[in-house]
């Protein structure tokens, strides 16, 4: 089926992110550790990325844990940091198809107040042609309603969607749909993946 849209992933896809790697390099392993399997720090970032305020989120969480507060914070006072650095060869593909004129879509897990601030770090970020933000749409993957979302926003058929994500179960749910799928696990892999699909020459794809 030919492919009609190329949906990427940001996180771990365009952008590094890897809070555990962060937080060890910021206040050590041993209290990253224990702050970790204190605070289900993950779970508070889906309230973020469903769209709920960022500040609010994480400093209400850090507030129930007093010893931890000031560690917990860093989640937000620091995010930027964490969330980097950019993938370049993810880049530089995002781009070679955005130049031979294939409509480049994202569908991420991101808040509404993070993917402005990713936004105005990234410059890339705002190439999509339509960027499906979890945020804004009051869902993460891999709930099916934010897949359907996407269906009904950009009217493309599922078969001819093409869709990069580093999580299997977001790969797995838009399989399920019928999109055609990537798991990514280096920018290497995915530009195998797209030259295959015809999408861009070997050149274009380095």
């Amino acid at each position: 089926m030919t492919v009609e849209a190329v949906v990427f992933d940001i996180g771990n896809v365009l952008i590094e992110w890897q809070p555990e790697r962060y937080f060890d390099s910021v206040i050590g392993e041993t209290r990253r550790h224990a702050m970790f399997e204190t605070v289900d720090l993950h779970a508070m970032n889906d309230r973020v990325d469903r769209g709920e305020n960022f500040h609010d989120v994480i400093y209400e969480t850090a507030d129930q844990y007093p010893e931890l507060r000031d560690d917990i914070r860093i989640w937000h006072d620091n995010w930027i940091e964490m969330a980097s650095p950019p993938i370049a060869h993810s880049v530089r593909l995002l781009r070679a198809l955005s130049a031979k004129q294939v409509p480049v879509f994202a569908l991420t897990n991101f808040g509404v107040e993070t993917f402005g601030i990713a936004q105005g770090t990234y410059d890339f970020l705002s190439e999509f042609d339509r960027a499906y933000v979890s945020g804004h749409m009051k869902v993460i993957k891999p709930d099916a309603e934010i897949y359907e979302q996407l269906e009904t926003d950009c009217g493309i058929a599922r078969a001819s969607l093409l869709f990069a994500d580093d999580r299997l179960e977001n790969i797995e749910a838009a399989a399920a749909r019928g999109w055609q799928t990537h798991l990514f696990e280096g920018p290497s892999g995915w530009a195998a993946r797209l030259v295959r699909a015809g999408l861009l020459s070997e050149a274009e794809a380095q």
